[in-house]
């Protein structure tokens, strides 16, 4: 066996627990499903799936040591993931502005044809530095050394954690796809869930900034 499988599965346990909880990506698929639909959501998933695995490679290379290590380095990449988030979260307040505006302006014109959501979602996965140090921490715990190469293991189990993540971010933009037809024609009703969203999104900015390396 490449990898323990108790201890796997004690991981991907730990990733559903994790995944559960609305975090920055699921916050952001979520409400593109209502406002756009499935499939610009499901990029967003993808994209940040793709974060994800980035993540993980940077974890498995050591870099989650080096950046709990160096406060300065924990700094810079933790305001730039603040700064990303709240522009996100601006913009989505500010399609819910137009959103509640009848006419041309209204809800069939938020604006968020003219966004890339894989590209939002890979950079919502690589934007929180505290996900990488806790990567770098965590991984290891699951790891056998008598089983042969640790960086393979922690290769095999980044990677189940990270597909772990993309089926239960899955299941939420279906479910809120559900509820698509609940907004649609009702400006006021789509306003509200997008300010929302930003609301969340400049909330979590605030939540990385305040962010510390793990001691």
């Amino acid at each position: 066996m490449v990898v323990d499988v108790t201890l796997l599965v004690s991981f991907l346990l730990f990733s559903a627990l994790l995944s559960a909880v609305p975090g920055p990506s699921i916050v952001l698929s979520t409400g593109r499903a209502v406002t756009t639909g499935r499939a610009p959501a499901m990029r967003i998933v993808l994209g940040n799936f793709l974060g994800g695995l980035v993540l993980v490679t940077c974890a498995v290379a050591g870099l989650g040591a080096v950046l709990a290590a160096s406060a300065t380095l924990f700094t810079v990449v933790k305001w730039l993931g603040a700064c990303y988030l709240l522009l996100l979260g601006v913009r989505a307040l500010l399609a819910a502005r137009r959103s509640a505006r009848p006419g041309p302006d209204g809800p069939s014109g938020t604006g968020a044809r003219r966004t890339h959501p894989l590209r939002e979602g890979l950079l919502v996965g690589v934007s929180n530095p505290k996900s990488l140090v806790t990567l770098a921490a965590v991984l290891p715990q699951f790891v056998d050394p008598a089983l042969g190469s640790v960086q393979v293991q922690l290769a095999v189990i980044g990677l189940a954690g990270a597909l772990t993540q993309l089926l239960i971010e899955s299941i939420w933009v279906w479910a809120a796809t559900g509820l698509r037809s609940w907004f649609q024609g009702r400006p006021r009703r789509l306003a509200a869930l997008q300010a929302g969203g930003g609301l969340a999104m400049i909330g979590l900015a605030g939540r990385v900034a305040l962010q510390r390396p793990a001691t």
